[in-house]
């Protein structure tokens, strides 16, 4: 006699238990919580964005939104809007170069009253006070991580003063020709030419600033060299890499 199959998903337990399992994953289907998770989310809601990274350092187009909130920088005359993006993203990765390398070589330390001159500049630029601190929030910042960013920027300062500095000497010679070339020819008709010994000194520090921005210069080009730079800066603005 042929044996008759069961068709029962849950032939081994009795009928009642199978029917509150399905009263259970029916109300479990029907709640709102499952509802809710069902409902397809909406459209993903930029953050940040990743403009480059520095070896594994990413810069972010906030970084940018902050120098220029802050007045830190200001775009040239008649300067595009692009054109002064890409300096400022060009700046901020040489400083994560700069500041790469004198991690490896050791902090600085930098005076706090240093600190807080450059904090109270970047106040004064705003209305009062309250309007300073909504700008730190809209920013993301606080007083304390403005401190912590302006203290990176004086390390670098002062970490090229120390180490490029003594590698600049200014010759009487080059403040001569400075003079006769540069100065003198560069004063507007009718000016009164100054002598020589009485603008002497504010011509070697025109002279030390160039020889040290040079200096910085070929350093930052050495460290470009050695460095994994990744630009995303010209990728779609709908498209990855987002933080």
């Amino acid at each position: 006699m042929m044996q008759r199959l069961n068709t029962c998903p849950t032939a081994s337990a009795p009928l009642g238990t199978f029917t509150a399992v399905l009263v259970l994953v029916l109300l479990w289907i029907l709640s709102p919580a499952f509802i809710e998770a069902q409902e397809p989310l909406g459209e993903n809601q930029l953050e940040d964005r990743v403009l480059a990274v520095v070896d594994e350092d990413p810069v972010l187009e906030s970084d940018l939104e902050r120098l220029v909130a802050l007045g830190l920088v200001a775009p040239e005359p008649e300067e595009s809007q692009d054109a002064f993006h890409r300096r400022l993203l060009d700046s901020l990765i040489e400083q994560r170069l700069r500041f790469h390398a004198i991690e490896r070589f050791g902090f600085e330390e930098i005076p706090v009253q240093a600190v807080e001159l450059h904090v109270a500049e970047i106040e004064a630029r705003f209305e009062d006070a309250a309007a300073f601190r909504d700008e730190l929030a809209r920013l993301g910042l606080d007083q304390q991580a403005l401190r912590q960013l302006l203290t990176r920027q004086l390390m670098v300062l002062t970490y090229t003063e120390e180490r490029l500095g003594p590698r600049i000497f200014i010759r009487d010679e080059d403040i001569s020709a400075y003079y006769r070339n540069v100065l003198v020819p560069g004063l507007g008709p009718g000016t009164e030419v100054p002598p020589l010994d009485d603008v002497r000194e504010s011509i070697r520090r025109v002279l030390r600033e160039q020889r040290l921005n040079e200096e910085i210069r070929t350093w930052t080009d050495e460290l470009r060299e050695e460095a994994d730079i990744r630009i995303y800066a010209d990728a779609p603005r709908d498209l990855p890499p987002v933080a």
